[in-house]
């Protein structure tokens, strides 16, 4: 079944601050739950190519994926696409300016789950997701803003 979620929130930051930290692979754990690493696979600086392989928690079970940048402009947009993965998802971030001190970020998880989570998402997986994605924006707030 396939997924298609988007949040969006303020943040009281200017865009390109907050493109640094987002857009940050390293910075993955800190404001994404349930990852627990993020490696960068390819070299730097991040933009189109660029590889990064998760370790994730979801619904009990460990998720290992590599995700890789599909679409990048500097301080506004980052696409990636799973090349590996136990199901295909495109994860997008963007970020608008708002004034030189605020930003509008969003994140929008496509996918379509098949198996195990295709089971899932017909019951819940959707709800689920946007809930999680929303903390995960507000962990990124909280530790922009503070």
């Amino acid at each position: 079944m396939a997924i298609d979620v988007s949040v969006e929130t303020e943040i009281a930051r200017p865009a390109p601050a907050v493109a640094a930290y987002m857009f940050e692979p390293s910075n993955d754990p800190k404001w994404i739950g349930g990852i627990s690493s993020a490696e960068l696979l390819t070299p730097r600086p991040v933009g189109k190519g660029t590889q990064v392989r998760r370790l994730a928690g979801f619904m009990g079970k460990t998720i290992d994926y590599i995700l890789e940048v599909d679409d990048f402009v500097p301080d506004q947009l980052m696409l990636m696409r799973s090349v590996k993965s136990p199901f295909p998802m495109v994860v997008t971030y963007r970020i608008e300016k708002i004034s030189e001190e605020r930003a509008r970020v969003s994140i929008r998880i496509e996918g379509n789950a098949k198996g195990f989570y295709g089971f899932l998402s017909g019951l819940f997986m959707k709800p689920m997701v946007r809930r999680n994605v929303n903390g995960d924006l507000q962990r990124m707030k909280k530790i922009l803003e503070s």
